[in-house]
């Protein structure tokens, strides 16, 4: 893997970012295409290239006579995108990786545990159906032209800085207050959270990898909690118990459909994943930060600094209103 030239396009987002530092700990030769606006910081031996992949034709000058091993978009959304990548690095990359999600594997699964072979639907998450869409293209790219696609689809994957829970602080802030917090369904379904330092352990080997292409993975933690676990988990990692309220999905959907839609095209089903496909290019490979530590880190993060701290008004308002109407 060491003298490998990666270029991400992206870098210092939750998942990105324990990469980018992952790949150059492990010898890679890391160039960052970015805006200039980094939302992590980025490790020193990165180059980074200031330009801007939406704009053709100054993503086109940024990296004008450079090619890479790997191509990594970690801010592809719609086939447009994807399609304007192809046309970018078309014989300048020997792989190019798409993030992807799980969000659009079957939902909700006929069969767990979930595997790469699993069918790809969501008719409930413009988001999803969007990424199906990508993976399309590249699909069709990869068998028309052979152009070097590897799709990888992460799950729930968190940082310090990301509560892995609807409401974010908000819910946080009204655990510590005695408040009750909204838990969708009866909270007992399955969920698979992942730490993005887990996460880089599995996704960086594949860089430069022959045998990914053509190929999609996911890339998940074996750690599968319930919703109620979560709960729990974050409410004892701020000192707190949860006064948890469970309101049905179509209810908080009718209630804030924005929330609403990532409950019924993602969170609201048991979501558990099988990482044999990764395993066996990955051989090793193991997730090992649990939860119960992940949710330590995350409230230790907030506690430094009181601004980080921000409470939205208009959910606060959603969580008291659907904790009335359901509240036993």
């Amino acid at each position: 893997m060491s003298g490998l030239k990666v270029l991400f396009i992206g870098g210092s987002g939750v998942i990105s970012s324990a990469c980018s530092w992952l790949a150059v700990e492990r010898g890679i030769d890391l160039y960052v295409l970015n805006r200039g606006t980094l939302r992590r910081p980025l490790p020193e031996q990165a180059t980074v290239l200031r330009g801007d992949i939406r704009d053709p034709a100054a993503a086109a000058t940024a990296l004008r006579g450079r090619e890479f091993d790997a191509v990594v978009d970690w801010v592809a959304f719609t086939p447009d995108q994807v399609q304007a990548d192809i046309d970018l690095l078309r014989g300048r990359t020997g792989q190019y990786v798409f993030i992807s999600s799980a969000s659009a594997y079957q939902t909700p699964p006929a069969r767990l545990p979930v595997l790469e072979s699993t069918p790809l639907r969501n008719p409930f998450w413009r988001y999803s159906r969007d990424k199906i869409a990508c993976e399309d293209l590249l699909v069709h790219a990869y068998r028309d032209e052979g152009f070097p696609a590897t799709i990888v689809r992460p799950s729930h994957t968190y940082d310090k800085t990301l509560i892995p829970f609807d409401g974010g602080w908000t819910a946080l802030a009204r655990m510590r207050q005695g408040r009750p917090v909204v838990v969708h369904g009866d909270g007992t379904s399955l969920w698979t959270l992942t730490h993005h330092a887990d996460f880089a352990r599995g996704f960086v080997p594949l860089l430069g990898h022959p045998r990914t292409l053509g190929e999609a993975f996911h890339i998940t933690s074996d750690d599968v909690l319930t919703w109620n676990q979560i709960a729990q988990s974050l409410a004892a990692a701020a000192g707190v118990g949860a006064d948890i309220v469970h309101v049905p999905s179509d209810a908080i959907a009718a209630a804030d459909p924005e929330w609403g839609a990532g409950l019924l095209g993602d969170k609201a089903h048991s979501m558990v994943f099988d990482n044999s496909k990764l395993r066996s290019v990955v051989p090793g490979y193991r997730a090992v930060i649990p939860f119960e530590q992940g949710a330590r880190e995350i409230l230790a993060w907030y506690d430094q600094d009181p601004s980080r701290r921000q409470v939205d008004a208009r959910i606060d308002a959603v969580m008291d209103k659907l904790v009335s109407a359901y509240r036993p």
